[in-house]
C-alpha cells in the first residue's frame, strides 16, 4: 500500500471515531457566559447577521493535497493517528514539504460564490490559515504560504484576496477566519524542543523572546488582513481557543480594523468574553432555544477540509439542520473543502443545488425570521417572522423516510388558511381541541415541507 493510501486510512479512523480536531466544548457550557457588544456598529451588524442564517466555511490549504484532515496530523496527540511505522519528525517534514506540491491551477473563486450562492447561502468565512501555518493570502510577513510555492507567478497568488473579492460581488457578508496558533512558527514550536501537542512546546516565562516572536507576528498577519489591503470585512474569526484573543493583543488589533470595517464582528471562538461576538458549537447543535448570536459550524461531509470519495450529508440532512438550529436561534455554517486544484466538487454540487432549490421556494420559513417560545414537536420546527405576526412550520424529512399522508402539532394555531411553501398553495387545516391537523396533497414531492400561516395568539 502506497504511502498516501496508508495516509488516507489513518484519517478514515479519525473520522469514523467522530473525533474533530477543535476544542469542542459541551453545547451547554458554551451558551454560558455570553457578552453582548458594547459597540452599536457591531451590535447592528450582528443583527443582520444573525437573519441570515446560511452561510458556508471554507477549509483550504496544503492538507488538501492529500486530502487528509486539515492541519492536525503533525500535532502530537494521542488521538492522532499517522501510518503505522512513521516516524513522527521525518512525517513532519514530508507534511511541510506538501508546500512544494500545492498548485491549485484550476483556482476559480468565482464557481465557488456562483455554487453557494445557488446553495442558497448568504455568508462566506475562508480560512486565511490553519495551526500548520501555512498561508492562503501573499504575507509580507512569511514565506510559508501559497503565494511562495508552485502557485507564487499566477495572477491570482493572492488567494484570499480573490475570494473575498467573488463572494462580494454575489453579495455575500464575508469572513476571514484565521488560527491564533501557528505550529509552524518557531515562536511557537520551537525547534530546540519536541512538540508534544496543540501547546507552546516551551516554558513561555522562560523564553519570553520566543513568545514575543510569535505575537508579533500573530499581529502584524492580523493587521495585514484587517487593515484594508482585503477590503472590507463582516467576521474576522479567530480559531485555536487553547490561545487567547487577549495574548495575541485583540483589543489593540480590533479599533483600527473597525475603523476599515465598520461593525466587524469578531469571533474569538470559546473565548467566553467581549471578543466572542458569537458563539460557535462545532459538529452538534445546541439541546434548547438559545437567544444571544451563535452559529453551528457542521460539515457537508466528515471532514472539513477536501478528502476524496468523501461521505457526504443529504440535502433532505442538510435541511434538517438547517431548521432545527433556525428554530433554536442560531445560523448554520456549512463547511466545504475545494479541492487542490481550486475547484468545488462535482459530487457537492448537486447536494448543495438541491438546498437552494428548497430554499428559493421555502426560505421565507428560514431567512430573517425570529424564534417562538413553542419551537419545536418531534419533525416540526416552528420560526416566526419579524413582527411576530406570521409562523413557520418546517417539516424535516429525515433520510429513509416518506411523507405521511397528515401532519399534526399542538398550539401555535393557525387563525385563517395555511400555505405550503413548496408548492405555494393553500392546504387543508383542521383545528380541534387545540390540535391542528394538516392534510397533505397527494403527488407531493419526497422533501421537507414548510407551511406559512398567521398566529392566533
Amino acid at each position: 500500500m502506497s504511502y498516501r493510501k496508508l495516509l488516507l486510512c489513518a484519517f478514515a479512523l479519525i473520522i469514523s471515531s467522530g473525533i474533530f480536531a477543535q476544542d469542542r466544548e459541551d453545547v451547554v457550557k458554551q451558551a454560558d457566559g455570553y457578552q453582548w457588544p458594547t459597540d452599536e456598529a457591531v451590535l447592528r451588524k450582528l443583527d443582520s447577521w444573525q437573519y441570515l442564517k446560511f452561510g458556508v466555511l471554507m477549509h483550504w490549504g496544503i492538507y488538501s493535497v492529500p486530502g487528509i484532515i486539515e492541519s492536525w496530523s503533525i500535532c502530537n496527540e494521542d488521538w492522532i493517528r499517522r501510518p503505522e511505522g512513521s516516524v513522527y519528525e521525518d512525517y513532519k517534514k514530508w507534511y511541510w514539504g506538501l508546500s512544494d506540491e500545492f498548485n491549485p491551477v484550476k483556482f476559480n473563486p468565482e464557481q465557488w460564490a456562483e455554487v453557494f450562492s445557488r446553495a442558497g447561502m448568504k455568508y462566506m468565512i475562508f480560512t486565511t490559515k490553519h495551526h500548520d501555518g501555512f498561508c492562503m493570502f501573499d504575507s509580507e510577513f512569511s514565506d510559508y504560504g501559497i503565494a511562495h510555492g508552485p502557485f507564487r507567478d499566477n495572477p491570482k497568488k493572492d488567494i484570499a484576496k480573490y475570494v473575498f473579492e467573488a463572494f462580494r460581488d454575489k453579495g455575500f457578508m464575508v469572513g476571514a477566519y484565521f488560527s491564533k496558533p501557528d505550529w509552524h512558527h518557531k515562536g511557537f514550536w520551537n525547534p530546540y524542543y519536541a512538540t508534544p501537542n496543540r501547546h507552546p512546546n516551551y516554558d513561555i516565562n522562560k523564553h519570553l523572546d520566543w513568545w514575543q516572536s510569535y505575537v508579533t507576528y500573530t499581529q502584524n498577519q492580523l493587521n495585514e488582513l484587517t487593515g484594508g489591503k482585503y477590503g472590507k470585512l463582516d467576521i474576522l474569526w479567530l480559531d485555536g481557543g487553547w490561545i487567547t484573543g487577549d495574548q495575541v493583543g485583540i483589543n489593540g488589533i480590533l479599533p483600527n480594523a473597525r475603523k476599515v470595517s465598520p461593525g466587524l464582528i469578531c469571533v474569538d471562538r470559546t473565548i467566553k468574553g467581549p471578543n466572542e461576538n458569537y458563539q460557535t458549537p462545532e459538529q452538534s447543535i445546541p439541546k434548547t432555544q438559545i437567544n444571544h448570536p451563535w452559529e453551528s459550524c457542521i460539515t457537508l461531509t466528515d471532514s472539513w477540509g477536501w478528502v476524496p470519495n468523501a461521505n457526504f450529508k443529504s440535502s433532505r440532512k442538510v435541511i434538517g439542520l438547517l431548521a432545527e438550529i433556525t428554530a433554536k436561534g442560531g445560523c448554520l455554517v456549512l463547511g466545504v473543502g475545494p479541492t487542490p486544484e481550486g475547484l468545488i466538487e462535482d459530487a457537492a454540487i448537486p447536494i448543495l443545488e438541491e438546498i437552494g432549490e428548497w430554499l428559493s421556494r421555502c426560505g421565507e420559513a428560514i431567512y430573517y425570521t425570529r424564534t417562538t417560545e413553542n419551537y419545536n414537536q418531534g419533525n416540526l420546527w416552528f420560526t416566526a417572522s419579524k413582527d411576530g405576526k406570521t409562523l413557520y412550520a418546517v417539516y424535516a424529512l429525515k433520510d429513509g423516510e416518506a411523507l405521511p399522508e397528515s401532519i399534526s402539532w399542538n398550539g401555535n394555531l393557525p387563525k385563517g388558511k395555511v400555505k405550503l411553501l413548496n408548492t405555494g398553495k393553500t392546504v387543508k387545516a383542521k383545528i380541534k381541541d387545540g390540535v391542528v391537523t394538516i392534510t397533505l396533497p397527494k403527488n407531493l414531492r419526497q422533501e421537507p415541507l414548510a407551511f406559512l400561516y398567521n398566529f392566533d395568539f
